[in-house]
């Protein structure tokens, strides 16, 4: 008889309730789940990926080690004992910074690794900490902490009650939300316009969201900061400036006042290609709505001024008064609150990168210099390697570089469950017990949701016995690089979870959460502030001197772009989620997505057929791929998705490598970077179109 199983999807960051239809060990449904109060039986096509993955034949189910080309299968104690040995030996003869470690996407995906991969570190004791944060999402992090104090208080858009939302380079309906968790975020914009709201976009490419939005203008990639200073020019200057009860605990107002006199929207029409007219007529259109929210993205961090973007888009919420209010940016209170217990401090360059001077902030430094920090010989010189389900060759800027560079290291250890192009390097790979087999809490989402829900997921299926999950492998790991001197008493996360609970604003438990397998509603987002903030003296800072001293660094830009003549982008697909999805046959079949999209006026100038094979250079290296010709981008601006590029050898992905395209990370820069933060700046990438014969 077939039984239903209740469940998150966690393959990306909407979170949304699925309805698991299973008999004797086999999966006969996935769809979504009408009960969970926060998606609401919303589901995206990955969520199908899940049974894919549970039963993929490429997937690795005991550790592995590397004999030259070939891989054999080892025993845990002898992978645990060999790594402990040779990671001793390293440090030993060159010091704790001789071994790195860089952390994923999925690490935050995933309640086990999330709430124990900080025992390696605290075990390793090395400064050369990296993780997908400084390819992503370090801008916002850097914002938060610097004008409320803690790099997790971050502003989220209350979606649900919003009448105006305008969006900066973010595609919510390819990525179901993002740093903004919103499932069936399109019935969510709908309801927007429905309300008799209103959606403005604005983004070089004309994108899926575009289709939803009311208004929809291009801008040149990476001027976004143009666009948001000419914005705060127009609040003063027209006298639309005000923050409510805000005011009353916000410093700064008029720095901002001031620093913004410089930036009209005459100066951002030049900037940014979008009239001086529509820049003002948007921001008092936005001053005048009754509610309004900012929101800016992935195509505002990752660009050179991703953190100035940020501070600016969270200062534009401020200075309406449509932050810590209904309908404005918000605050999530989650049930297992990560915030509870935190204290406000510096956690901005500490130490530095040893190549490069790049600043540590939140005790990682830049991914950007890791290849740079092997290749480069010296006292520090990185020699050992763990990565934890990432996949840097595809995922951070000159994979190329980065490839050379993990075949120069002493020793690596993967925590992965593929074969894939950067775990190829590694001299083990250790595999966890995959999504279906473990349990789930969405501890980072449900920090960043737009509304506040809590949902405890059960194992569906047992593990095999020779499994271990990935808070077990963390521990192990820990237990033996520490000398194994007393003996190991594995904790699962659930007790972590259950005392976070209890403790936590609304006094729930594990126990409760099992019983309500669809999820717990716990309403709205509230107003929190100025308890809330993490400043030492409980205020706003709407003008921290980091940031308004890096404006100095926007006056003085210049760029040539002779050589390369085009701005390089990417772009997401809703079936794909960065590298680690294209293993599953129904996500990747249909059209072939790996292209570059070209403007028709553009392609018409160089002779351009549609699918024609095109090369694509930059600084770093270059790519041949199939032109897609289409309206749906600015002129003078291309795009190619994120996330592809898996014909290389040693890769064990067979659906993967049939449908490889290519990495648009051989053509990022690694010395591009936000130069305040060390953030990879991918937006805006230079580069040169040629016909291949």
């Amino acid at each position: 008889m077939p039984e239903k199983h209740y469940r998150t999807c966690n393959l990306c960051e909407a979170v949304c309730g699925i309805e698991i239809e299973h008999e004797n060990g086999e999966i006969l449904s996935i769809k979504g789940d009408k009960d969970d109060p926060f998606s609401r039986g919303h589901i995206c096509p990955k969520a199908l990926a899940l049974k894919e993955i549970y039963v993929d034949k490429n997937r690795l189910k005991s550790p592995v080690k590397r004999f030259g080309e070939d891989w054999r299968e080892i025993s845990w104690e002898d992978a645990f004992a060999e790594i402990a040995e040779k990671i001793g030996e390293i440090q030993t003869k060159f010091g704790r910074n001789a071994v790195a470690v860089y952390q994923g996407n999925p690490s935050v995906h995933n309640f086990g690794t999330l709430l124990n991969s900080g025992l390696l570190l605290k075990s390793l004791k090395t400064q050369n900490n990296f993780s997908a944060t400084s390819v992503d999402q370090l801008p916002h992090h850097f914002a938060a902490w610097t004008m409320l104090g803690h790099p997790l208080l971050m502003p989220i858009p209350d979606l649900d009650r919003t009448g105006f939302f305008l969006i900066f380079g973010a595609n919510p309906l390819a990525s179901n939300g993002s740093l903004m968790t919103a499932p069936d975020v399109i019935n969510r914009l709908n309801a927007v316009k429905k309300r008799g709201g209103k959606i403005v976009l604005i983004d070089p490419r004309r994108t899926e969201t575009a289709r939803v939005a009311n208004e929809h203008h291009f801008i040149k990639p990476a001027s976004d900061v143009y666009f948001l200073l000419a914005m705060i020019h127009v609040l003063f200057a027209e006298n639309l400036v005000n923050l409510g009860r805000l005011e009353e605990f916000t410093d700064g107002i008029e720095v901002l006042r001031e620093v913004s006199k410089d930036f009209s929207p005459e100066n951002a029409e030049i900037k940014t290609g979008i009239a001086a007219s529509e820049i003002k007529r948007i921001a008092l259109e936005f001053a005048d709505a009754k509610t309004a929210v900012c929101y800016g993205r992935m195509g505002v961090s990752v660009q050179k001024f991703g953190s100035l973007c940020h501070w600016l888009i969270n200062s534009i919420n401020i200075l309406t008064g449509n932050f810590d209010r209904a309908g404005g940016a918000m605050f999530t209170r989650p049930a297992f609150d990560i915030l509870q217990t935190a204290k406000g401090e510096n956690v901005f360059n500490r130490w530095q990168s040893r190549v490069r001077k790049l600043p540590e902030f939140i005790s990682e430094l830049p991914v950007s210099a890791l290849a740079e920090e092997i290749l480069n010989g010296g006292d520090g010189q990185i020699r050992a390697l763990f990565t934890s389900c990432g996949n840097p060759v595809l995922s951070t800027p000159n994979g190329a570089q980065l490839e050379n560079a993990l075949a120069e290291l002493d020793f690596m250890v993967s925590i992965d469950i593929y074969i894939n192009e950067t775990t190829r390097h590694a001299n083990i790979i250790l595999p966890p017990a995959t999504g279906l087999e473990t349990s789930h809490y969405d501890v980072i989402f449900n920090t960043f949701a737009v509304r506040n829900t809590a949902k405890y997921s059960a194992p569906l299926f047992e593990k095999s016995p020779n499994a271990k999950y990935d808070w077990e492998i963390f521990q192990e790991l820990a237990h033996h690089l520490n000398g194994k001197n007393e003996p190991l008493k594995l904790v699962p996360p659930e007790v972590k979870l259950d005392l976070g609970l209890k403790f936590g604003h609304y006094k729930l438990s594990l126990e409760e959460l099992q019983k309500n397998p669809h999820g717990i509603d716990l309403g709205e987002l509230q107003p929190c502030l100025p308890e809330r903030l993490f400043t030492e003296n409980k205020r706003i800072n709407l003008a921290p001197g980091l940031l308004v001293n890096d404006l100095q660094r926007l006056r003085d830009d210049s760029s040539d772009t002779v050589d390369f003549p085009f701005a390089l982008i990417g772009r997401r697909h809703l079936r794909d989620n960065n590298s680690w999805l294209h293993n599953s046959e129904i996500l990747v079949k249909g059209k072939n997505r790996c292209t570059v999209l070209i403007n028709s006026a553009d392609a018409e100038k160089l002779g351009l057929q549609n699918n024609q094979f095109v090369k694509v250079s930059s600084r770093v290296g270059s790519v041949e791929i199939p032109c897609e010709i289409t309206e749906n981008i600015a002129r003078g601006v291309v795009s190619i998705p994120h996330g592809y590029g898996h014909g290389r050898n040693g890769v064990k992905l067979d659906t993967a490598t049939n449908h490889a395209g290519v990495s648009l990370n051989d053509l990022t820069d690694d010395t591009a970077v936000d130069d305040l933060t060390g953030n990879a700046a991918f937006s805006n990438t230079k580069v040169r179109l040629e016909t291949v014969s």
